[in-house]
């Protein structure tokens, strides 16, 4: 299965429901359910817009949340150009559903774009 890179907190909103869309400079023609995997480091960039719509949407993030590992997954439905989603702000945005948060990130390193995972390095409990 694939996988995609994103710097938490994005990973984590991801995963457990609250973003629909994930923001891309580059297009995929690619549709159909890809591991989520949290990035080394945090986003540095501040979408303060974003960050608004957090708080005021009362999500509360963890203190702590997982990095260099596959932290869940969800299903990509569509890549777009514009959207009504609170969370669209980039060129192209991938339309994300069906999420799920692993109880237990797996420690895995991750790549660029769209990766491969070799699913016998994995092991979801």
């Amino acid at each position: 299965m694939l996988a995609l890179s994103i710097r938490n907190p994005w990973g984590w909103l991801i995963v457990n429901g609250y973003k629909d869309i994930e923001n891309r400079s580059w297009r995929t023609k690619y549709r159909g359910r890809i591991y989520i995997h949290a990035g080394l480091k945090a986003d540095p960039n501040d979408f303060q817009s974003q960050r608004e719509y957090i708080r005021s949407s009362g999500i509360v993030i963890p203190d702590t949340l997982a990095t260099g590992a596959i932290i869940g997954e969800a299903t990509i439905t569509d890549c777009v150009d514009s959207s009504d989603s609170p969370w669209f702000c980039g060129r192209y945005g991938f339309c994300l559903s069906d999420p799920v948060a692993y109880d237990q990130p797996i420690p895995y390193r991750g790549q660029l774009n769209l990766f491969e995972i070799n699913e016998g390095m994995i092991c979801q409990t």
